[in-house]
This record gives structure tokens, sequence and C-alpha cells, in this order.
């Protein structure tokens, strides 16, 4: 069968989706609000833009994102920083100018008073005062004296610490880096409320909502918001059109009467890939601690039940570990199955490759606990200027240390050579399953080049840079391309089970992965809508974010199929061994559609990003698309090879179904009962009277927020039961335990030891 309009297709959508990307994220940079030296109107220099780059290097060394927000980016404890000073400074303009009039305070004006005095200030604080040839800005004494009282008042809440915001006591004392934080600070919501030139909308789009000076929605936002969903509606109905429009596929022929790995031998490089599932194990149980801790800070914000824990482990340690350890333990998943599923499918068992795969076990170990050691150091400033090499970048998701993460991106290269290696005989061997081997490699391939994007920026680099690149990072790399690598992975398990046919795999692998990509690759840009971009961010955000849900509503049919594939009949009821691997991936099949379709198109429109960035509705979408989809597929992944490892002994399924139930349901509880309310109810503070204050501690320590964080405790319960009795089945496939009948071992039989170095493929092979 030819494949060649499907790869052509695939070929058009990734070319000029690169294209759009690189080209208007271009522009984007070279376009980012500049970095001034500032002065007031008696010409004394109150900091450099050397001073604000400094303090964007302090902000990210002690925690960066993983301490409140810039931009709405990071962490949702403390405030959004930028709409925190913005409206600060605002209120100080206005109580000074009400001063100057002869009153209290500006509420103690009357309306047409203060009607007058907003209108200067939106005037004062939205006019571009930028010198572009002397590169400076001149503010007058006012808000010079507004940024010295604010400069104070930051330097108070980081150096004695606030219960509210969960920042510890002593997180920042030096008070040079005191004011060049209060600097950084200062410039973000500099760029937040001061109009482009030639244009009427701010750096970033009138991001955050503030009344005060009359930050709202731009005209942009609202048009490509209703273009989006008439987008996704169409693409729906397209879609929808299309698959009706198909001829139905021949069902699949008699299944094998008996399971295809029964004659299975595994190779020594496969069995070298056992300790990756523990370790996978191992950290997903710590990251669950992790969160747990993150989780209850928003509540006690110093401690745990009266310990001071802030001391060892601060906030932004915990949430910077919970969220590097998912990365980890996900990433390790996926890996691992791409080193076993390798000689499986090639035939072939490359010399040393036993050697490769322990070799990149010990560097991912040392990754891991360098990494998390490094974070912990920088954060808590024993490092020096060191920070940035081997503590914690401040980042989001990519907050390990350079250091580490080079170290990370020469792991990937390692795994991609052991990837080649063992895939290279069936690539150059004519046969049915070589287009789908070639995809299969080009994701491979894909895994460490979108890892390197993380790379493109420094330690100085402008945090529009910065922004651009992680986002590769974290939508190319772990939205993208990873699970274009799974699809792959599980389309070769479901064929080498005799499941599916060769043919109708390679197809669906193809077309479902040119659909994803067309709006997923360019769909990056919703990340960056008020990131410093301009209003083109928008409108390209807004239409192909849109695109990447429209696959999503034939999930159900995958799930479907999926479910079908597992049921045993009276000829092959083998099947059901494999029942609860692919239960995992319907639950993927499942939270696709709600956490990344539901719950991401919820926040994806402009409108709705513009009023619910840097709320809770945001990690609603992270925690059903990051585990529900990403970490349900690791798991998925991790019990497939597990069983694949052992065909002959069934397992006690009753383990596993408490598992499974337990995890989903504790993932739904901690959702409905807890993260969605909270959020919805920030949305509707931001629209009402502003981000600053749906983020404030006003808002968000009222007994009703209060309760709402108690309700989470349910779910985070239920989940992490259900991911400990995951873990012991895990560990009794070792011991024996998780195996009815006799215990065995999952280590090489006395035959596999005789022949350890001839590699026995799957049957009929």
């Amino acid at each position: 069968m030819s494949y060649k309009r499907y790869w052509l297709a695939l070929a058009v959508v990734i070319i000029g989706s690169f294209a759009v990307l690189g080209s208007v994220g271009r522009k984007m940079i070279s376009e980012a609000p500049p970095i001034p030296d500032v002065f007031s109107t008696t010409g004394q220099l109150l900091f450099t833009g050397a001073s604000i780059t400094d303090g964007q290097g302090v902000w990210q060394s002690i925690g960066g994102q993983e301490i409140g927000t810039v931009w709405g980016h990071g962490a949702y404890v403390a405030p959004d920083w930028s709409a925190d000073w913005l409206h600060r400074e605002s209120e100080i303009l206005l109580d000074r100018w009400a001063a100057h009039e002869g009153a209290s305070s500006f509420a103690a004006l009357g309306p047409d008073q203060q009607a007058v005095l907003q209108a200067r200030l939106v005037r004062e604080m939205r006019t571009n005062r930028y010198d572009a040839a002397a590169n400076r800005v001149v503010i007058d004494g006012d808000r010079a004296a507004a940024f010295g009282q604010l400069a104070a008042y930051y330097a108070d809440v980081f150096a004695s610490g606030r219960k509210e915001y969960a920042i510890p006591r002593g997180a920042l004392t030096d008070a040079m880096k005191q004011r060049q934080l209060a600097a950084f600070f200062w410039w973000t919501a500099w760029a937040a409320s001061t109009e482009r030139p030639g244009s009427t909308v701010t750096y970033t789009n009138n991001w955050p909502h503030e009344p005060l000076v009359a930050n709202g929605p731009t005209a942009g936002a609202t048009l490509w918001s209703i273009v989006s969903v008439v987008c996704l509606l169409a693409g729906i109905g397209g879609l929808v059109w299309w698959s009706s429009s198909q001829e139905k596929e021949v069902p699949h022929g008699p299944y094998p009467t008996r399971d295809p790995f029964l004659d299975f031998r595994t190779t020594p490089s496969q069995r070298a890939t056992i300790k990756y599932f523990l370790v996978v194990m191992a950290l997903w149980g710590v990251q669950i601690l992790m969160g747990a801790l993150t989780a209850h800070y928003g509540v006690e914000g110093q401690g745990f039940y009266g310990f001071p824990l802030d001391k060892y482990l601060p906030y932004a340690i915990t949430r910077t570990w919970h969220l590097q350890l998912a990365i980890f333990w996900i990433a390790t998943s996926w890996l691992a199955t791409g080193l076993y599923v390798g000689p499986a499918v090639s035939g072939h068992e490359p010399k040393y490759q036993r050697l490769g795969v322990n070799v990149l076990f010990v560097a991912l170990v040392l990754v891991v606990v360098g990494s998390l050691a490094g974070e912990w150091m920088g954060i808590q400033q024993k490092l020096g200027n060191l920070w940035f090499w081997f503590g914690s970048q401040g980042f989001e998701y990519v907050d390990l240390g350079r250091f580490w993460q080079i170290l990370l991106f020469i792991g990937l290269l390692l795994w991609l050579v052991l990837m080649v290696r063992a895939l290279k005989p069936a690539l150059v061997r004519k046969s049915e399953d070589r287009p789908l081997l070639s995809l299969f490699l080009i994701s491979s391939i894909a895994i460490p080049l979108f890892y390197a994007a993380g790379l493109m920026y420094g330690q100085r680099s402008h945090l529009v840079t910065a922004e651009y690149w992680r986002w590769w990072v974290v939508h190319l790399w772990v939205e993208g391309f990873f699970e274009v690598f799974a699809t792959v992975v599980i389309a070769f398990l479901f064929t080498r089970l005799k499941l599916l046919e060769i043919r109708s795999a390679t197809r669906a692998v193809l077309f479902s992965t040119t659909i994803f990509l067309s709006g997923g690759i360019i769909g990056t840009f919703h990340h960056l809508y008020f990131a410093g971009s301009g209003a083109g961010v928008i409108a390209l955000g807004a239409v192909f974010s849109a695109l990447e849900v429209v696959p999503l509503t034939l999930i159900g049919y995958e799930a479907w199929e999926n479910l079908r594939l597992t049921r045993p009949t009276e000829k092959a009821p083998w099947i059901a061994n494999y029942k609860w691997p692919v239960y995992f991936f319907v639950a993927v099949a499942f939270w696709n559609l709600v956490g990344a379709g539901i719950f991401g198109f919820l926040i994806n429109p402009p409108i709705a990003l513009y009023y619910m960035q840097g709320l809770n509705l945001t990690p609603v979408h992270g925690h059903t698309a990051l585990f529900g989809v990403y970490g349900m597929l690791g798991l998925g992944l991790t019990l497939f090879c597990l069983r694949v490892l052992q065909p002959k002994r069934p397992w006690k399924e009753g383990i596993l179904k408490s598992s499974f139930w337990c995890i989903n349901l504790g993932l739904v509880f901690m959702v409905v009962l807890s993260m969605f309310p909270i959020g919805i109810m920030q949305a509707w503070a931001s629209i009402e009277r502003g981000t600053w204050y749906a983020r404030s501690a006003e808002f968000l320590q009222s007994p009703v927020m209060q309760t709402l964080r108690w309700m989470r405790v349910p779910g985070d319960i239920l989940f992490a039961v259900g991911a400990a009795i995951l873990g012991w089945f895990v560990l009794g496939l070792l011991t024996g335990h998780s195996y009815q009948g006799r215990a065995v071992s999952l280590g090489p039989s006395s035959l596999e030891k005789d022949k350890e170095q001839e590699l026995a493929v799957v049957a009929g092979d």
C-alpha cells in the first residue's frame, strides 16, 4: 500500500507550521518590550536596564515562576507580581494626587474629582515615554516616590516572609538584590501598562485586567476568540464528514489462538529496562508527596500542621520538585518503553546494547538527583552566582540548572543512538511495517531535538526570549512529539499482538499525527498571548489552538476500539491478559477529551485566557491533561511492557482494578470538589474587579476559598492510595505476590540465561 499522500500532507504541515512559528517568533522577540534606564524628571538615575535584567535573575534564583507569577506564568499562591505592582502603584499615585488636592486619600474625594484623577492616571501610565535613542524612560517625582515606597514593601515581603504568600522568612535579604528585584517588578508592570509605539495596546496586549489604568481585553482578543469557536465547529464538522465518507474497514480476521508473546524471549537490554519502570514508580510517589505539601501550603502558608516546614522545604522548592518529577517519571516511562520496543520490532539486539541501557540509567539517576539537590540549594541562596548553572533556572517545567539540562540533553542523544542501533535492521529491509518504523524514528529524533530548544536562551536573556523557547519545550516536546512517539509505540504493541493490521495502523497513525500537528505546532502561540507579544500571536494562537481540539472529538471512537480489542473471544481468551494496560490507554482517551479538550479550550480563547491566566483554572487543565493524558499513558506503557516480560503468568487483577479506579476517581474529586470551583470563583473576581484582586490574599484567604482548598483532601487521599496500590503491584511483579499461583520472578528463566545472547522475536515474525 502506498502512503505517499499521507507523508506529503505530514511534510507540508510540519514545514509550513514551523515556518510560521519561527518567523512570527522572530518578530515577537525583535519587538519585545525594551529594557531601559529609568530616570526621574530631576535627572536622578533610579535604576539601569542592567539592574532590571539583574532583578530578573534574582527573581529566577529564588524560585521565579514557582513563587507567584509574572505576566500570568507561574505558581498560584503568591500574587502575580506584575498585576500586584501595577495596582499598588496606581493606588499610591491616586492617593498622592489626592493629597496634593488637600484630601486625605483618593477614596475621600467626590466622584467628579475621582474621575479627573483616574483619567490622569490612565494618561500617565499608558503614555509611552521611552526614548529609543538614549534607551531611557523618564518618570515624574510621584512615580519615583511610588517606586521607592514599593521597593521597601517588596523588600520586606521577601525578607520577613508572608504566610499568606507561602514565602518563608529570609527568602531574600541582600539589599542590593532586593532593589534589583523591585526594578524588575516595575519593568513588568510598566510593559503591562504602557502602549506600544503607534498603538493603543500595551506591550502585553493590555494584560492584566486592571480597570484603574483602563487595561481591558483588546478588540483582537474578542474577535479572534469568536473566530476560534467558528474554526472549532467547522473543524469538527469537517472531520466528522471526512470520517463518515471513508469506506469502513473490514474487521480484523480471527485473532491468534495463543498469545504471540508466549514464545517471546526477552533480550539482555530489554531486561535491563525493568529498573527504569521501578524508578518510574518511585519518582511518581515522591512527586505525589511534593504535590500534597504544595497544596497544603495554600492553607497553612509556612508550615505543615504546625511544623515549620518552610525552613527546610519552602513552597518554591516543593512546587519545583513536584513539576520536575512529573516530567522525569513520565519521560522515563516513555523512554524505557522505546528501549524495550526497539529490539522487539527489529528482531535485532545490537552489541553492547545492554551496556548502553545501563549507562543511560546511571545518567538518568545522576540528572534527577543532581538537579533536585541543585534546585534546593539554589532557591535557598546557597550557590551564589552559580544558581543558573547548578540550581534552579526559575522557569516552570524547565527549572533544572543549565548544567543538568545539558546532561539531560546528552542523555537523550544517547537514548536516540540506542534506538537507532536497535531499529536499523528493520529500517533497511523492505517490509510492510517500514513506514510505521520510519515515523517511529522521526518521532524519536524529535525528542532530543525539541528538548534542545530549552538551551536557546541564557542567564541574561530577555524574558520574552526565554518564554518563547520555554514553550517550545513544554508544548512541542512534552505535548507534541512525545505524544506522537507514544502513539506510534502503542500501534506497534497492538500490531505485535496481532490485534491490529499493519496497514490500518500505519494509515491511522499518519493521519492522526498530521491532524494533531496541524493545530499543535502553531497552537504553541496560545501560551504567549500576553508574554510581550503582538496582535498576530493572538490571531494565530486562537485559531490553531482551537484546531488542536478537533481530533479529540473522535477520541471516544478510539477508546471504544481499544476496549473492543481487549474483549476475549472463545478462541482467543489470552487477550484478557492485556485488559488493564489497555484500560489505562482508555483513561488516556477520556482525559484527552476532558483535560486537553474541554478544560483546555475553556482557557484557550484569548478573551477567556485574558481573565483566567494565572488563575486556578490553568492547573485544572494542567492536572487533567499532564497527568490524565501523559501520566496515564506512561503508566499504561509501563504495565504493557511488564506484562510482555512475563506473559505466561496471570496477574492478580483485583489489585489493578482498585488502583485504576482510585487514581481516576481521585483525580475527578480533586478537580470537581476543589480546583475547578476555586478557578471559577477567581475568574469571576478577575472579571469583576481585576487580576490583582483574584490573586490577592484578601480574596484567596477568605473562609470560602480556604474551605474549598480543604475540599481537595478526599481526592488527594484517594489518588495517593491508588498510586500506592499500583506501586505495590509493580513491586509484586518482582517478588511474585502480584501473580496468581506460585510466586515467580521477572528475572530471566534458566532457558533465557542459556540463550542470553540470542534474540527470540515475536512468534510468527
